[in-house]
């Protein structure tokens, strides 16, 4: 009796049946997992071929599968079931890969000890970490942590199915330049570059590698005192950091924002943005493309965003002095010039983008803006060095230390943010919620250049309507949850605060409806007035072409 074909494609179902290239990644694959894995209860002697043994096994097992499972395929658009698979469609594989990915991140973040750390004999590593100690000592000349375990194998996922992905969508130049952007980007700047850097280090001279980038708010203890002190005392190249980082924020970023739009750096450079392309983009299609996903979404990452602002603001405050005498730059007078600066710059964006700004967009601004500056006002009040807060009644008893008000500020937005959010649940949830969920909700940094692109990006997604039937391949793998079908049917231009660039929506079209450019901001948005029906000047129109 022959199966039932379950849906309506000419061509059936992918084959649930592994060839054997796919068998033979596979095994190989597992085998370097069992190795890590093994590796918690055995104290492994010549740790270092070990875990070369165990990395390599794991990413060529990868590899190795994805050449099973496209090498042969022509090139184009690659469906593969995957509303059909449990793994991809929140089925029972699908739960117990979340399940599993969020065990580990919680290990990671709250309990090291369980992966080793210092459970040797004076304080060295076993188990994982133990196993991780040769790379690190190869790197940094340091023993390795667990943060050191997370962004080794962070950086092989990158590596690895990032060269899944240039295969899967081989027929598209794009996408394969961004992948090995994001990988090189990761393996050269975010890990192998900062550990190197560590062996400058002594007890004099501490150099501020921790982050090259140090792009705030996404490191939200880019301003911090420990780091500004950090950066003063490596005198000459930490000023160069410190600066730097200023100028990321202020010039660098927002020029790049305006020319290539917000994917220059969330889908080109971000380490969080290159794990959801690689790692996470067999779940890319369960994002929440609903209205509702939609508001909930403005809401949640706009409000952490000005948790952000005020967490930065609050915490700078608490190492500015308040003589005028003796500091040149006081906490008043620091608190003012933030006021006033985000007054003119909401003020400025009110005027200059009233008719691009939607009326509940408008009053969402104005409630944020009122909050934010009310926090301000709040905090040029209130010594937040001197409020006392005990940890223990709002973790019911796990943390028992007291802190200052600003050291709370920082450990939950650290906790929440930082932990929860980005790691448990942007990561770890990637088979339920999709693989972009901390990108859409949560991140501040997406949230500030998200405004930049809506408003002053030369960026779009250009739609030709009358070419477009309607197939939905657009929406359904579009990581952001927009609905991008609902544009392309009307011949809008798609112009999203969300949309990170990532092009997939342009690769997995069959008719090359899409396209992404960069143009004049004059006529970006509401591009096709005649096509929704409006009253409009025709010969205005043709004039302007």
């Amino acid at each position: 009796m022959s199966s039932i074909q379950r849906n309506m494609s000419l061509t059936g179902d992918a084959s649930d049946q592994l060839n054997t290239l796919q068998k033979i990644g596979t095994i190989i694959g597992l085998s370097g997992l069992a190795i890590i894995v093994l590796s918690l209860f055995n104290n492994f002697e010549h740790k270092g071929l070990w875990l070369t043994t165990a990395l390599v096994a794991l990413a060529g097992g990868i590899i190795l599968y994805a050449r099973g499972l496209y090498a042969d395929k022509l090139k184009g658009i690659k469906n593969h079931g995957v509303w059909f698979k449990s793994i991809s469609s929140r089925g029972f594989l699908g739960w117990i890969a979340a399940l599993i990915l969020t065990g580990f991140y919680i290990v990671l973040y709250f309990h090291g000890e369980l992966l080793g750390l210092g459970q040797g004999p004076d304080g060295t590593n076993t188990g994982i970490v133990g196993l991780f100690d040769p790379l690190s000592r190869f790197l940094s000349g340091n023993p390795a942590s667990q943060w050191f375990v997370y962004g080794a194998l962070y950086t092989v996922a990158i590596l690895a199915f990032g060269i899944k992905f240039i295969l899967k969508y081989k027929h598209n130049r794009y996408e394969q330049v961004r992948t090995l952007s994001v990988m090189f980007f990761q393996t050269a700047f975010a890990f192998v570059i900062p550990e190197l850097m560590a062996r400058l280090n002594s007890d004099d001279f501490s150099l501020p590698y921790n982050d090259l980038k140090n792009m705030w708010p996404l490191n939200y203890y880019a301003f911090e005192q420990w780091r500004v002190d950090q950066f003063i005392n490596a005198q000459t190249i930490g000023l160069f950091f410190l600066i730097l980082a200023v100028l990321l924020v202020f010039v660098v970023s927002p020029f790049l924002t305006y020319k290539y739009g917000k994917r220059w750096y969330c889908s080109w450079v971000c380490g969080c943005g290159g794990l959801a392309e690689t790692a996470g983009d067999s779940f890319r299609q369960l994002s929440d493309k609903s209205m509702k996903a939609w508001k909930l979404e403005r809401w949640m990452i706009n409000s952490v965003l000005v948790f952000s602002v005020v967490m930065t603001v609050a915490t700078i405050s608490t190492y500015l002095g308040y003589d005028s005498e003796k500091y040149w730059f006081t906490k008043n007078a620091f608190l003012i010039s933030v006021g006033v600066f985000l007054t003119a710059l909401f003020l400025g964006v009110i005027y200059w983008k009233k008719n691009e700004i939607q009326k509940d967009a408008l009053k969402g601004a104005i409630g944020f803006y009122v909050l934010t500056i009310g926090f301000i006002v709040l905090i040029a009040f209130i010594d937040l060095s001197q409020v006392k807060i005990d940890a223990a009644s709002l973790s019911f008893g796990l943390n028992t230390k007291m802190y200052a008000g600003d050291a709370a500020l920082r450990s939950f937005y650290g906790f929440a943010i930082g932990s929860i959010f980005s790691g448990v649940i942007g990561t770890g949830f990637y088979p339920i919620l999709g693989n972009r969920v901390w990108c859409r909700m949560g991140c501040p940094m997406a949230g500030i250049l998200g405004i930049q692109q809506r408003l002053f990006s030369k960026f779009r997604i250009t739609t030709n309507g009358g070419q477009c039937i309607s197939c939905g391949n657009c929406s359904t793998y579009c990581e952001q949850g927009i609905d991008v079908r609902a544009y392309a049917q009307k011949g809008e231009n798609i112009v999203r605060s969300s949309c990170v660039g990532c092009g997939i929506c342009s690769a997995v079209c069959p008719r090359g409806v899409l396209k992404l450019e960069n143009g004049p901001l004059e006529g970006r948005i509401d591009s096709n007035q005649v096509l929704l029906g409006n009253d409009v000047d025709l010969m205005e129109l043709v004039n302007k072409k």
